[in-house]
């Protein structure tokens, strides 16, 4: 039911959007139209993850690459190191405003239809993502704590191990889900649709998306972040009133 929803909305918002049901747009019509099923997810307290939707329509031939990256933010990449037969955390490099998520679909795999030189300009693909490191480090090394970053983000599930399937359908559409694990972080999500026609960008549009906590969960949220030291006082006192509970409760028993 809900794919089905999403289909027809899908229809809706590209007729509105000017493209005819299943036919191609006409000369005049824009290369490429994209839009999103939700341009809001919303993280409540049972949150286990979830898809949204990225649907449009192109006028004329050309394939479609769908880049999707989260917040910036500064990360640490620690290397660990062996010191008295222990593993300690020795050397590190700070990635400045690298994306905390980072996912890629495409109508067909890269290398069939992106030059080179288009996927390092644009930072397609996490080996291309263009990132500026803060520190004193040889070329090696930034290479070295480079593959750490992306490891790590991966195995965290926020950067795509492969790149996502877009399916393209009659009259020019397409579609693809873009998939969100429990753990994404919230905030400004950028999702860029390129159009690539003979080696080259013919078009492109970026489009928003911002995950948030709602409910009581983002009242706790925001109360920890904002009240951290207020807010660890309370939770020592739950903690304690907690025990004297508990303990008080086996002593009836």
């Amino acid at each position: 039911m809900r794919r089905a929803g999403a289909c027809v909305a899908m229809l809706g918002a590209l007729a509105c959007l000017g493209v005819g049901s299943l036919s191609l747009p006409s000369a005049r019509a824009e290369p490429l139209l994209v839009d999103l099923s939700d341009h809001l997810v919303k993280i409540t307290a049972g949150f286990v993850g979830t898809d949204v939707l990225v649907f449009g329509a192109i006028s004329g031939p050309g394939d479609i690459v769908v880049v999707v990256k989260g917040p910036a933010k500064d990360l640490i990449v620690r290397k660990k190191s062996r010191v008295a037969g222990m593993w300690l955390n020795r050397d590190s490099l700070t990635f400045v405003r690298a994306p905390t998520f980072y996912s890629v679909a495409a109508t067909r795999p890269l290398a069939e239809f992106v030059p080179l030189a288009l996927l390092q300009r644009q930072g397609i693909g996490v080996e291309h993502l263009r990132l500026e490191e803060r520190g004193a480090a040889t070329e090696g090394e930034v290479a070295e704590f480079r593959l750490g970053l992306v490891r790590n983000k991966q195995g965290e599930g926020l950067y795509a191990r492969e790149v996502a399937k877009i399916a393209v359908l009659a009259g020019g559409l397409f579609r693809a889900d873009l998939s969100f694990p429990a753990n994404v972080p919230t905030g400004a999500y950028t999702v860029e649709v390129y159009l690539i026609r003979d080696g080259d960008v013919a078009s492109a549009q970026t489009t928003p998306l911002v995950v948030s906590n709602v409910g009581v969960g983002a009242d706790v949220h925001f109360f920890a972040h904002g009240h951290a030291a207020l807010y660890g006082v309370f939770a020592v006192l739950l903690a304690l009133l907690a025990g004297w509970a508990a303990s008080a409760a086996f002593r009836r028993g």
